[in-house]
C-alpha cells in the first residue's frame, strides 16, 4: 500500500472510532458498522491498531462477533437496519429526485438482505 493511502486509511480508522464512540451515546448513530469498518481500515494498514482495537475490553467484542462468523445480536441488527432505512427515507424526502429516490431504495434492500441473511444472536 502507498504510504500516503496508508496514512488516509488510518485517518479513516479513527474517525470511524471516534464516530462508533459516539454512537454509543447518541441513540440515533450507529456504533457496530463503524467499528467494523474500523477494524477493516486498521487490517489494511496498521495491524498495531488492529490489534488494539481487536484487543479493546468494549469495542473489541463486536469485531469479535463479526469476524468470528457469530453473527450479530438481534437488538444491534434491527437497530442497524431502522437508522439506515430511516436516514435513506430522510434523503429520499429531501433530495426529492424520483432517480434517487430508487438508487436508495435499491441499496437500503440490498444491505437489509446482506444483513438479515447474517446469523443472530439471540
Amino acid at each position: 500500500m502507498i504510504e500516503s493511502t496508508r496514512y488516509l486509511v488510518i485517518i479513516l480508522g479513527w474517525l470511524s472510532i471516534v464516530l462508533g464512540v459516539v454512537g454509543i451515546f447518541l441513540p440515533l448513530l450507529p456504533t457496530t458498522p463503524f467499528i467494523l469498518l474500523a477494524a477493516w481500515c486498521f487490517s489494511r494498514s496498521s495491524p498495531v491498531f488492529h490489534n488494539w482495537l481487536v484487543s479493546h475490553p468494549k469495542l473489541g467484542p463486536i469485531v469479535e462477533t463479526w469476524s468470528g462468523g457469530e453473527g450479530l445480536p438481534v437488538k444491534v441488527r434491527n437497530r442497524i437496519i431502522f437508522v439506515m432505512w430511516a436516514s435513506m427515507i430522510l434523503s429520499m424526502l429531501l433530495i426529492a429526485k424520483l432517480w434517487s429516490a430508487l438508487l436508495l431504495g435499491v441499496i437500503g434492500a440490498s444491505v437489509t438482505v446482506y444483513i438479515m441473511r447474517k446469523p443472530v444472536i439471540y
